[in-house]
């Protein structure tokens, strides 16, 4: 197979994998947002970061130093192995006695058992991160797929016997834990690669040395990323918390998956062809086209239908999370951006100068949050919409110099499918007004009117003027 059809099977099957496990744990999540209360969800929420934190503290960047690195042998995947096994044991101990104190930073008494019991989940996940990363390493993403989502669905079915059997926030707690469970004896039945007793310390040094900028900077990501819910748990109540928490799953649902499926196969994608300066930037501005087509109006249409999916999806009970969903849809728009910016710095080598930006990103960032905190959680919304631009200008500029590829002409090439998107949203908008106040029409009519109107105007027009990433877009699909 050549090089083109692995990475065109890879993205078909990543975004299976994405789309598929997201959407099976969209339909769960709803289940339970009916059979929970706000608070219960707001409370898983809030340790969230530190499960965050310990995953990146565990890993130390090097699976993402294996995925890169041309030759890679026997000793190089049991050393990581081992290394992210004792780690995460590590992590689990300093998690465990670091509970009660964080259970006085929220003032919630519970959250030091949910800790305990939910940071067992580091040690099942070290046990198969080097096997999924050799499949990510192989772009065998169908594999994943198959393994990925009968996972979530054993453990979304225990979360609602659970739910409903009156556990509560532990019915969150045990759904999670065999999820974990069931991805590690999969990973571990259906690879055929088996860990030594090896540590090599010149692979561990070798892989360490790209890993923990990596992992530094995946530390400044995943604290930069939670701490709108570290403020909001901590300064406002569980509830609010649960309708933030069940917006950004709401608005991450596109986002991310969009962003994970492509990421996951461009990473290798990238690596193998880094030492071709024309081909990585021909590659990489077809990919950045690709996403913002079908992102941006992806985000827009949904901010625009927030209210009745709110209200048919999750009842009556979460409408307060609408305009949370709304600024985080917008502010969404440019994150899958961020990744593929600095993606071109990994690819490159370069974790130092991915490190520095991350730095520069999260000082600005804190300052600008501070400065925001009087204002409430909506002045933490306006500045998160805000800060999203900033922080795509502040990514391309270094991976834009590398690849010839200037921010002027990356906004020159992305401009025409967001503006595109911007203004059939506010024709649909309009359109969607008049029918709520002269036809007092349904939730569902207003959808299916919503989504058959945008869709028509969005794709004509840009068949119409002809825009490029359509253009690519059908070349893949017939294989010119």
């Amino acid at each position: 197979m050549s090089f083109r059809e692995t990475a065109i099977a890879g993205i078909g099957w990543s975004f299976i994998q994405q789309f598929g496990a997201k959407l099976v744990s969209l339909v769960i999540g709803i289940i339970l947002a009916r059979l929970l209360r706000p608070e219960e969800f707001g409370l898983v929420a809030m340790i969230y970061v530190f499960i965050a934190v310990g995953s990146s503290l565990m890993d130390s960047g090097l699976t993402s130093s294996l995925i890169r690195s041309v030759d890679v042998h026997q000793s190089d995947y049991s050393t990581v192995f081992l290394f992210n096994l004792a780690g995460s044991i590590v992590v689990y101990a300093g998690l465990f006695f670091l509970a009660p104190l964080i259970a006085i930073f929220y003032k919630h008494e519970v959250l030091v058992d949910i800790i305990r019991i939910t940071g067992l989940s580091f040690i099942i996940n070290a046990s198969y991160g080097v096997h999924a990363t050799r499949f990510i390493k192989m772009m065998n993403f169908r594999i994943q797929a198959f393994m990925q989502i009968p996972a979530i669905v054993g453990s979304g079915f225990l979360g609602i016997v659970l739910a409903k059997a009156g556990f509560g926030v532990w019915s969150l707690v045990w759904m999670n834990i065999l999820n974990s469970i069931l991805l590690a004896f999969m990973h571990w039945t259906f690879s055929a690669w088996r860990p030594e007793f090896i540590f090599n310390s010149s692979c561990l040094k070798r892989h360490f040395s790209f890993g923990y900028k990596m992992t530094l900077s995946g530390l400044l990501e995943t604290l930069y990323q939670n701490i709108y819910v570290i403020l909001i748990g901590r300064f406002y109540s569980a509830m609010q918390l649960g309708f933030y928490s069940r917006a950004d799953s709401m608005s991450q649902f596109p986002i991310s998956n969009i962003s994970a499926a492509i990421n996951k196969v461009t990473y290798p994608m990238l690596a193998a062809i880094s030492s071709n300066d024309a081909q990585l930037k021909s590659v990489y501005q077809r990919i950045m086209k690709q996403v913002v087509f079908w992102n941006t109006p992806i985000l827009i249409y949904l901010a625009i239908i927030a209210l009745p999916l709110f209200r048919i999806l999750f009842g009556e009970q979460w409408l307060q999370s609408v305009p949370y969903f709304q600024f985080l849809c917008l502010g969404g728009i440019m994150y899958p951006l961020h990744s593929y910016n600095l993606n071109i710095l990994k690819v490159k080598g370069r974790s130092d100068l991915f490190f520095k930006l991350e730095v520069i990103k999260k000082a600005t960032c804190i300052i600008g949050i501070i400065c925001v905190i009087p204002f409430g959680i909506y002045g933490l919304l306006y500045f998160q919409l805000v800060y999203s631009f900033l922080g795509y200008y502040i990514n391309s500029v270094y991976s834009g110099k590398m690849l010839n590829y200037p921010i002027m002409e990356q906004i020159s090439d992305l401009s025409p499918p967001i503006l595109l998107s911007a203004i059939t949203g506010l024709i649909c908008f309009g359109l969607d007004k008049s029918l709520v106040h002269l036809c007092n029409a349904t939730d569902l009519s207003r959808i299916v009117i919503a989504t058959a109107i945008y869709s028509l105007v969005y794709l004509a027009t840009a068949f119409w003027i002809r825009l490029t990433a359509l253009t690519d877009f059908k070349q893949l699909i017939f294989k010119k």
